[in-house]
Formats: structure tokens, C-alpha cells, sequence
């Protein structure tokens, strides 16, 4: 059994892996760590090996205990990974979007893929079928753009997250409705239409937060997996435990 623990920026997710299977998945924040960490030690016995990623932060105080009890892999830009990196500035690649791209090298081998991760951020990473990694784009989310619009101008209240009934926002807050529902489903799917045209035989994966809102609404035919990070970095541990 593997465990595998997601540090993003605002919680922690912790998933049991056995035979790249899921068994537990729990997401606590980071304060509650070490309570769910040792929850999951004791109701998993057999766990033998640990991955953590970290886009957010973990005390090192809290990282110690994990390695008093298991080997850990702590996944940087040296960690060996399943395809060929030919992003520029590979030290400043994040962590997620490097588990992101293994989970797809695994699940979709000698394919052409796009994977979009959509939460604080939307990233879009696309590897080819001769597992080769470019790099990809990088905007902001749903909810960093509800922000954006509240924080950086002096009237427009801050709202969450709803689907418009229209296009055409009668009040004030049907309008950032609008402005940002539109906004990003006319983003993704225009950025997958770009994509299309250059590999007609794409496949495109949808994962993150905000997996579940986002899929209903668009017009592309995507696999939808919220859990394809935590699989990419059971891959990255497995990969490294060969």
C-alpha cells in the first residue's frame, strides 16, 4: 500500500493506494494533519512507502513525523519522472502539473493529451503521444476571478460561484455571473478547439476543484477525474520504487 499526501493551497489531501486503486481519500486542512495522518496509520497497517507534494506548505516539524514512520518520497524537480521534460524552465515547473502529466503518460499511453486541472488556478499541460512535455498555459480560476473583481475595483461586491441563467446579466451581480461563468467556459473550450486543430486525435482530461461545475457546462467531449493527481503521484512513487 502506498500513501500518497497532496499538500495544495488551501488543504491536504491523503490517499491510500493499493494496486493503483484508491482505497481512502480524506482532505483535512493543514492544521488537522498529523491527527488525520495517524488516523490513517492506524486503520491502514500495511502502508509501505509515501509520497508528499507540496504546492502549499507543511512544517517540517509535520513532514518528520510522516518519516518517523514510513520511507517518504518528497516529490522536487529532481525527482525522476515517467516522460521526457522539455519545458525551459523545468525548476520552476510546479509539482501538480508534473504529477498531472505522469498520471496521463499511465492511463493514456501514446496518446496525444490535454489535461486541464481547474482550481485556484486553471493549467493546461499537453503531452504528446511520443511522451514528450512541452509545457502548457496557466490563468486564473473560478474563485480567483470573483476575487480579482471585488479586490481590485471599489464597488463590485464579492459573489460565489453560480451558473447564469443568461449570457445577458441584468443586474450587477448577474453580471460577473456571466462575465466569469462565460468567461472560462469560453476559455476552455476555445483553448481546446486550438488544440484540435493541431492533433486531431486528443484526448482531454479534466481534473481539479472545480471538475464537477465545470464538465456539465462544456460543449467538448472530456474524461472528467477529479482524483487523476493523487494517481499521478502514486505513479511518480511506484516509478521511483522500481
Amino acid at each position: 500500500m502506498n500513501l500518497i499526501i497532496d499538500v495544495g493551497n488551501s488543504y491536504v489531501k491523503l490517499a491510500v493506494f493499493q494496486n493503483f486503486k484508491i482505497k481512502s481519500r480524506k482532505v483535512c486542512g493543514v492544521e488537522d494533519f498529523i491527527k488525520e495522518f495517524k488516523k490513517i496509520r492506524n486503520e491502514f497497517k500495511n502502508i509501505k512507502k509515501v509520497i508528499i507534494s507540496s504546492v502549499g506548505r507543511l512544517e517540517r516539524s509535520q513532514i518528520d513525523v510522516v518519516k518517523i514512520y514510513y520511507d517518504v518520497l518528497c516529490l522536487t524537480h529532481d525527482t525522476k519522472l515517467p516522460f521526457k521534460n522539455f519545458y525551459k524552465t523545468p525548476k520552476t515547473l510546479g509539482v501538480d502539473r508534473m504529477a498531472l502529466v505522469s498520471a496521463s503518460v499511465q492511463q493514456f499511453k501514446n496518446k496525444n493529451v490535454l489535461i486541464i486541472d481547474a482550481g485556484s488556478c486553471i493549467t493546461y499541460d499537453f503531452i504528446s503521444y511520443k511522451n514528450e512535455y512541452y509545457g502548457g498555459a496557466i490563468s486564473p480560476g473560478i474563485r480567483l476571478r470573483y476575487q480579482s473583481l471585488h479586490n481590485l475595483t471599489a464597488n463590485l461586491p464579492l459573489l460565489e460561484s453560480k451558473i447564469p441563467k443568461d449570457i445577458i446579466g441584468d443586474s450587477t451581480a448577474s453580471s460577473i455571473h456571466s462575465g466569469v461563468q462565460f468567461g472560462i467556459i469560453n476559455e476552455i473550450d476555445g483553448v481546446i478547439d486550438t488544440y484540435k486543430q493541431k492533433h486531431v486525435d486528443l484526448t482531454i482530461i479534466l481534473t481539479g476543484g472545480d471538475t464537477d461545475f465545470l464538465s456539465k457546462q462544456l460543449k467538448n467531449g472530456i474524461f472528467a477525474n477529479s482524483n487523476f493527481l493523487l494517481e499521478g503521484l502514486n505513479f511518480i512513487l511506484e516509478f521511483n520504487s522500481n
